[in-house]
């Protein structure tokens, strides 16, 4: 087994990551790891950093307003990184099990901003939730309201009504979830 110290890579979005990787590996050909490089765990390390480059800068470290694949699927990206590594090594001699991430973080430079980023994007995720409630609400009241004849409402009163009733409701909803 062989784990790195934290390295640095970046996303696909260009966003600063610090990474360790551990990777489970044997010398499969000893003459050909000895005759192909001077220091065949020098070079072990060195192909993990390129392949960790490789594959972490395809995804992105989060995706914060999507379900897209990102970087903490920690299987697949282990998948990748072995798949990628044992490629690079195996014509030394060196054979690869496992490639895996055990951390995957901002780099301290950007972690205060995407945490900001992340924090947003579940704020926006739950106004559109509350909003899109607030709106089948006032949508099915004015539909009853209508339906069963309790007022009949011109173009102009129904807007007006639907107005009201969007901001009552949005209120209400707003003041219940800050009491939780």
């Amino acid at each position: 087994d062989w784990r790195s110290e934290s390295m640095a890579a970046v996303d696909a979005k260009g966003v600063a990551l610090r990474v360790v990787v551990l990777v489970v590996w044997r010398v499969r050909d000893t003459a050909r790891a000895t005759l192909s490089v001077d220091d065949y765990a020098g070079y072990l390390s060195e192909q993990v950093e390129a392949a960790m480059a490789r594959v972490l800068s395809q995804l992105p470290a989060d995706a914060f307003h999507d379900d897209a694949p990102t970087l903490r699927d920690a299987e697949a990206v282990g998948d990748a990184l072995t798949q990628v590594l044992s490629d690079q090594v195996r014509s030394i001699g060196v054979q690869v099990f496992s490639a895996q991430p055990t951390r995957i973080e901002y780099a301290p430079e950007v972690a205060a901003a995407m945490q900001r980023s992340q924090i947003a994007a579940i704020d926006a995720k739950h106004r559109d939730s509350v909003l899109t409630s607030v709106v089948d609400a006032v949508d099915d009241t004015v539909t009853r309201l209508t339906a069963r004849g309790l007022v009949e409402l011109d173009d102009y009163e129904r807007k007006a009504l639907v107005k009201d009733l969007t901001v009552a409701f949005y209120t209400a909803r707003g003041n219940s979830a800050e009491k939780h």
